[in-house]
């Protein structure tokens, strides 16, 4: 009895009306969803649309790295761009940002500590339910398992990943900075949600394991994923020999051109099944990084394919056999 009260209480987050990190996340899978459909849209469009100044500034915007390497970009473009070897800046602020978070809501769990003023009032702007006064294993859980991720990421992006001079857009930095913050504010907003009761332990769920294996299994897939793409631009050695963008074969690159970001949606997807299965919030993000880490794939794809005339015909750009 005492499982099915702590479980079937959940749903009714579901029910509770829409808070503000449900619009935010709402409007980013919405803008990248357009994105993603206008990019394929305008493949099909005539060639003398490419040169309209609308149909170049958003080409321009939603490209990065290799995919931004075209030599016709005006000097006002470059103007707004950015080294992408800045990537390492995200997942440094990620780190510090919902380490912090994490150490808060672990003096909250285990020493009783209320949150910091500051924190308290944000939440309570973010969104209208009440403050949880139970901590809840699922949200423990989430913050761990994302400084996991932010710091995996950080010390492959410093000793892993060789970068070319591609750049980033500066809006598309700017976005990159605040990104890991939202998450960390989503998962305190998503704490509200929780009906979990009792002691730590006690919540432990089939969920939890489930999620924390899925973790486990894209973490690695998508660290492998990284170390060759790497390996194309080393050596034996492992010293630097080209910058030059190769194209990649072996292990999941047979499937799709871009195992890494569908390594990065089961990630999120691994982390909504250890914050319960149950929040719409969460949801919500995961429907925002499929439509982000899909327009990011396509974008990679058509150049694998436009680039390499003998690149496999059956490989996706995203999800294997589907997109």
């Amino acid at each position: 009895m005492k499982r099915c009260t702590k479980h079937c209480a959940q749903p009714a987050a579901l029910g509770n009306k829409m808070n503000f990190p449900d619009v935010f996340w709402s409007f980013l899978a919405s803008c990248f969803l357009a994105a993603l459909c206008a990019h394929r849209l305008s493949a099909r469009l005539p060639r003398r649309h490419a040169a309209c100044r609308a149909h170049v500034v958003f080409q321009d915007v939603i490209r990065y790295g290799k995919t931004k390497q075209r030599p016709q970009r005006d000097a006002w473009l470059r103007a707004f761009d950015v080294p992408k070897r800045w990537f390492w800046h995200f997942y440094a602020i990620s780190v510090v940002w919902n380490g912090l978070l994490l150490a808060v809501y672990l003096n909250f769990s285990f020493q009783q500590q209320s949150y910091p003023s500051w924190l308290t009032a944000a939440l309570d702007f973010l969104t209208d339910a009440p403050a949880s006064q139970v901590p809840q294993l699922s949200t423990l859980l989430l913050l761990l398992l994302l400084c996991v991720h932010s710091l995996r990421r950080l010390l492959e992006c410093l000793l892993v990943s060789v970068f070319s001079d591609g750049a980033l857009h500066l809006l598309q930095y700017a976005f990159g900075v605040g990104y890991y913050v939202a998450l960390g504010w989503t998962v305190l907003c998503c704490d509200r949600l929780g009906k979990g009761t009792g002691t730590l332990l006690s919540q432990l769920d089939w969920s939890h394991a489930l999620g924390c294996i899925l973790f486990l299994g894209a973490s690695v897939m998508q660290h492998q994923s990284t170390v060759q793409l790497a390996g194309l631009r080393t050596g034996k050695s492992g010293a630097v020999a080209t910058l030059a963008h190769r194209m990649p074969e072996g292990g999941w690159f047979e499937l799709v051109s871009c195992p890494h970001y569908l390594a990065e949606l089961l990630i999120y997807l691994s982390l909504g099944l250890a914050l319960g299965g149950l929040s719409l919030t969460w949801w919500l993000v995961v429907l925002y990084v499929l439509f982000n880490q899909a327009l990011a794939a396509q974008l990679c794809h058509d150049l694998y394919v436009s680039k390499y005339e003998s690149y496999p015909k059956h490989r996706k750009a995203f999800i294997p056999f589907v997109l």
